[in-house]
């Protein structure tokens, strides 16, 4: 039995509204605690650089089934 693991996937902002099919400003209403939209589980972006973001691709797919849930 081989432990074939699977890459590890960086979403940049466009490719993660094509994913979950909501919209680049509504995806920062998700992340900003001052919003009505405001999700606590969405996923946390982190830094690439100094001004580029991306998201983990299994950690968005794991908030998308919790969604179906």
């Amino acid at each position: 039995m081989s432990n074939i693991e699977s890459p590890i996937t960086v979403l940049r902002m466009k490719q993660l509204v094509q994913k979950i099919g909501i919209s680049r400003s509504y995806v920062y209403e998700k992340m900003n605690p001052e919003s009505p939209h405001y999700d606590d589980t969405f996923p946390v972006p982190f830094k690439l650089g100094k001004s580029a973001v991306g998201w983990f691709e299994s950690e968005v797919d794991q908030w998308l089934l919790q969604r179906r849930a």
